[in-house]
């Protein structure tokens, strides 16, 4: 499986993240300068009252703006400014505040409400110029001169204004069009020499719509200048507002043209408008999906499309991904829609947009306070988004402050070639981070559970919840609480958590109890509320969950502790892993004679032919569907080898999380198959004779100083790492290949990783098979291990090697290791054979002193008790085929 690029990630629980390093980014966050890409001129205090205040957090106009009291935007608005004018936190004494505040120094009251701010890139050409200051104003509450985005459609509407007036009957119209187109191209030629202006800003969204052709149509734009001349009334502007088929694509099309013309680092971008906007749009043309002809057309030209296009946020992200000329400007919906659709829009657009293609903007305009509540909303959302990101292990801490500051400051000054220097913001920064570690408050539980119930309650709420663990033996138990109870408890401050005997994690699949394990005292099982799932079947939702203590403290003893251990000790050596599984699986039918085979209908790996019958595709199709409503986005599903076999990609995720998914996923396959009539089984080797069954775990590491895409991570680091695993492997075998059955599959020649201990890139007869830099597989895992103990043991034991400086004396294996010949095997270091048995496996593992101690001889001699005494019961069962139809009940 090619496993994604993606950000460094650990989550509160499972990777180290502390509260110091969340409050890092918080601060960070709040420091860091802006870089405004958008915005319009202040008004002068005279003509404030000309224009309603009101039109701070809506573009509504008319008597539509008056219902916008009762917007979110708008009481959150109201509260914002009343905090910062302390006073009440009603509109009326937020007007009052602020008209006092205008009266007892009015750039006094601006240069509050425009701190933080690095330079403002002013769109200067809006109507009513006299009204309003210059650009260059501005830059007396800048930090460094503000600079001029010039207005394509301005530019022309003047030059249209002075031909209207001037046009007389009977003139040749023809000759005043390429008059026109002249005037215009000096006009664009001059700006662009101009050092003051950094880029051109675009309005055909108000005028003509986005659907602007891959090339104009200069007959349709001859057409609509004469009819626009010769009809002209003159405007009180001085710009005609050009709103008239092909004339509009036609001026776009040649400003694009002249400034595709400069030298390629200088060239300056266009900004367009795209959605949200005031009533002049037609929102059906105001989607950037109808300029992907007119970016294709220009590729070496800066494109800038801007306001988060919303509501066609998704639509921003993609484009922007797609084209290396396009970027992604969120302003406008700060301070316009509520915090909840703000993080939405957040979320979406970092969907797949790279945050070195994401600019902000506050799109301020007239209104200074348009300008402070923008910045004080967009970092507000930039710290609740980024600090639940690196909660829930998607991305570093440190990765979080990068982003930050190339969406706030660093985009912006490489796009717009401003070169500035980066330095913190630290005037009034002692108010803004105060209170910084006080403001990175864990999230509670009630706080993920009643936003995943907004997010997925879709007019239903579950009837069931299941908090979820799987046992030493890799058996899957769960308890279930009603929802109401659930809720009911979280909302009264009650505990959620469940005793469970203590024996839990000492039992066998038939509650039989290991030696030493008894009846008394219980531990507390402890839900996770972030691995909350909606599944796996209707009705149900699902997490999973860790034993801890009677006084809260963790289990040495508890499976998903031992992964969140390893996870924090790669974190605290700056290190961060993703996790995906391939999930394979093997569908039955149940017969008289018990589980059989599917009947054979040309089934092979990655056939097609398989997928002829309709219930099989229809059932596959219904698992990725059901997966996907889960937030569980499959990457891929083929058919396997053997009858009935297929295979599910699983996206990368940090360990915990991954181990999560993976059981999540194998929860709705077991729902759906059995719905369908089938039988699921993850038994290694369900037939003789037919290839076996794995669920295969593809690593990768990255550093703090390094992203899981930049493939930059020290060969330093993942060599020692690996060599780690190989050093330990043959002990790591008694949690990846952890029952007799395991032993079943693990052949040689039969692609399932062999028997010998060594790696090779691209190998998969090596139960390493390394991808590529620090992207590994490791192949020797099954369906009947406990993914949680497994992937702890495969972690510690590279964390052993890298604390240890382990060097990877095995050599590069380019072909099947079972042919090796003697010679060659000492010269690859190819000497150890993996366990034949999980006797073998155990002893390895209790001769293993350095796996045990990252581990603790607690969980391993629990867990070594427990394996031995399953291993005596399933031989008390008869022969192989009795216990290959008691596992496959059960797995």
């Amino acid at each position: 499986m090619p496993l994604s690029s993606g950000s460094t990630g650990a989550s509160a629980a499972g990777a180290g993240v502390s509260r110091s390093q969340l409050a890092e980014v918080v601060r960070a966050i709040r420091q860091c300068p802006i870089i405004d890409n958008h915005a319009h001129p202040l008004l002068k205090p005279e003509q404030l009252a000309k224009y309603p205040l009101l039109s701070i957090t809506t573009e509504a106009s008319g008597d539509a703006m008056y219902a916008t009291s009762t917007s979110l935007a708008h009481i959150r608005g109201i509260k914002q400014l009343a905090h910062v004018l302390d006073c009440g936190h009603t509109w009326e004494a937020v007007v009052a505040a602020i008209e006092q505040r205008r009266i007892d120094d009015y750039e006094d009251w601006i240069s509050e409400c425009l701190d933080g701010i690095q330079t403002i890139l002013v769109d200067d050409g809006l109507d009513a110029d006299e009204e309003v200051y210059d650009y260059d104003w501005h830059a007396s509450f800048t930090r460094t001169p503000c600079k001029r985005i010039v207005r394509i459609e301005t530019l022309a509407g003047r030059i249209a204004h002075t031909h209207g007036l001037g046009f007389k009957a009977g003139d040749d119209t023809d000759a005043l069009f390429q008059a026109f187109l002249a005037e215009f191209e000096k006009s664009i030629l001059d700006a662009v020499a101009d050092p003051e202006v950094v880029g051109f800003k675009s309005v055909v969204c108000y005028r003509t719509g986005l659907d602007v052709p891959a090339m104009p149509d200069l007959e349709l734009a001859r057409a609509s200048f004469r009819e626009l001349v010769s009809g002209y009334s003159g405007a009180k502007s001085g710009v005609a507002r050009i709103q008239h088929p092909g004339l509009n694509d036609l001026i776009v099309h040649k400003a694009a043209q002249l400034i595709s013309q400069m030298p390629g680092r200088t060239k300056k971008p266009i900004q367009f408008h795209t959605g949200l906007g005031d009533n002049d749009i037609t929102l059906t043309k105001s989607s950037p999906s109808h300029l992907q002809g007119f970016i294709r057309a220009y590729p070496s030209l800066p494109i800038v499309l801007l306001h988060a296009s919303y509501p066609f946020t998704r639509e921003l992200g993609y484009l922007a991904t797609m084209y290396s000329n396009v970027y992604a400007d969120i302003g406008e919906i700060f301070p316009f829609i509520s915090k909840d659709g703000q993080e939405k829009a957040l979320r979406q657009i970092l969907e797949l947009c790279p945050w070195s293609k994401i600019l902000w903007s506050t799109d301020g305009h007239w209104f200074p306070e348009t300008y402070i509540l923008a910045i004080i909303q967009v970092r507000e959302v930039l710290e609740s988004v980024l600090c639940e990101f690196i909660r829930k292990g998607l991305i570093h801490w440190k990765a979080a402050i990068e982003l930050a500051r190339m969406v706030l400051f660093t985009n912006s000054n490489k796009i717009y070639h401003l070169d500035l220097e980066f330095v913190e913001w630290h005037e009034n920064s002692d108010a803004n981070n105060q209170d910084a570690d006080e403001s990175i408050r864990d999230e509670t539980d009630l706080d993920i559970f009643t936003r995943f119930l907004y997010d997925n309650q879709h007019g239903k709420t579950p009837d069931l919840v299941r908090i979820s663990w799987i046992d030493m033996v890799a058996f899957p138990r769960t308890r279930m609480i009603p929802f109401r109870k659930l809720i009911t408890s979280l909302e009264q401050g009650l505990r959620t958590d469940i005793g469970l005997a203590k024996a839990t994690l000492g039992q066998l699949k038939n509650d039989l109890l290991a030696p030493g394990v008894g009846p008394v005292d219980e531990y507390r099982l402890y839900p996770d509320f972030s691995s909350l799932k909606a599944g796996p079947v209707p009705g149900h939702w699902s997490m999973y969950a860790d034993f801890r203590d009677q006084d809260g403290s963790t289990v040495p003893l508890c499976p998903r502790t031992q992964l969140q251990r390893a996870q924090e000790l790669g974190a605290q050596h700056g290190l961060f892993f993703l996790v995906g599984f391939e999930i394979e699986f093997v569908l039955l039918e149940r017969s008289s004679s018990g589980l059989t085979a599917l009947t054979n209908n040309g089934h092979a790996w990655s056939t097609s032919r398989v997928f002829a019958n309709a219930t099989i595709a229809k059932l596959l199709a219904d698992m990725v569907r059901t997966l996907e409503s889960m937030d569980i986005f499959v990457e891929q599903v083929h058919a396997e080898g053997a009858l009935g076999q297929f295979e599910l990609v699983l996206p990368p995720l940090a360990p915990v999380a991954a181990v999560d998914t993976l059981l999540h996923t194998r929860e709705v396959i077991a729902a759906l198959a059995t719905t369908a009539g089938y039988r699921f089984t993850l038994h290694p080797k369900p037939f003789a004779g037919m290839n076996g069954t794995a669920a295969h775990a593809h690593l990768s590491i990255s550093s703090s100083s390094s992203s899981f895409s930049s493939g930059d991570v020290s060969k330093d680091i993942y060599e020692p790492f690996y060599a780690g695993i190989l050093k330990h492997l043959r002990a790591i075998a008694a949690f990846t290949y952890s029952n007799p059955c395991s032993y079943e599959r693990v052949l040689d020649g039969a692609w399932a990783g062999g028997r010998w201990v060594t790696w090779g890139t691209q190998n998969r007869e090596a139960p390493l098979r390394k991808i590529a830099d620090s992207h590994w597989e490791f192949k020797c895992l099954d369906g009947l291990a406990n993914a949680y103990l497994a992937m702890a043991s495969i972690l510690f034991a590279g964390m052993r090697g890298l604390i240890d400086k382990e060097p990877l004396t095995w050599g590069d294996c380019g072909v099947d290791p079972a042919t090796l010949t003697e010679n060659d095997r000492k010269e690859l270091h190819v000497l150890q054979m993996l366990p034949a048995s999980v006797g073998e496996a155990l002893q390895a593992l209790k001769e293993d002193e350095g796996l045990i101690d990252m581990l603790g001889e607690e969980l391993v001699d629990r867990y070594v008790a427990v394996k031995e005494r399953e291993v005596q019961f399933l031989e008390s069962l008869g022969d192989s085929d009795q216990r290959r139809a008691w596992l496959m009940e059960r797995h």
